[in-house]
């Protein structure tokens, strides 16, 4: 549990810095631009890290993959586009505030109904307060 812990706060770390990164990018190249830059140098580092880890991972297991999830790097461009536009926007602090409580509505609907062949969890009051307090304080922190 620890390791899924620190691997959350490791990849949480990443979408922050790549967001502010992928800004600054977009000043000088634009938008559309820093988004395929990051996708490439994305893919060039799996691709090196897949090459040197080997995991036991199968590339022949793709034929078992929907195509639904297969899309996945798609929304990564979506996710960059939105992610740079918001920052130069409303600033990176609020930006990030607005993406992780998107990614909690998001995760909430996914395990109330089970989308994507995840197993279905009840959302209770205390989830329900705890998404109502982050919003709560993303609101405070911009006024």
């Amino acid at each position: 549990m620890i390791r899924g812990i620190l691997f959350a706060f490791l990849g949480g770390a990443c979408i922050t810095l790549q967001g502010v990164a992928n800004a600054r990018i977009s000043e000088s190249i634009g938008t559309w631009q820093a988004a395929t830059l990051t996708q490439f140098t994305g893919f060039i580092m799996a691709l090196l890290i897949y090459l040197l880890v080997k995991d036991g991972g199968d590339l022949r297991g793709f034929t078992k993959v929907k195509p639904l999830y297969l899309a996945g790097g798609a929304f990564g461009s979506v996710i960059i586009f939105g992610e740079v536009t918001a920052i130069h926007t409303v600033g990176v602090t609020f930006a990030i505030a607005a993406l992780l409580i998107a990614q909690l509505c998001v995760t909430f609907l996914i395990d109330t109904f089970g989308w994507f062949g995840t197993e279905k969890n009840k959302m209770g009051a205390p989830q329900f307060i705890g998404l109502a307090m982050m919003i709560g304080g993303v609101l405070l922190m911009k006024l």
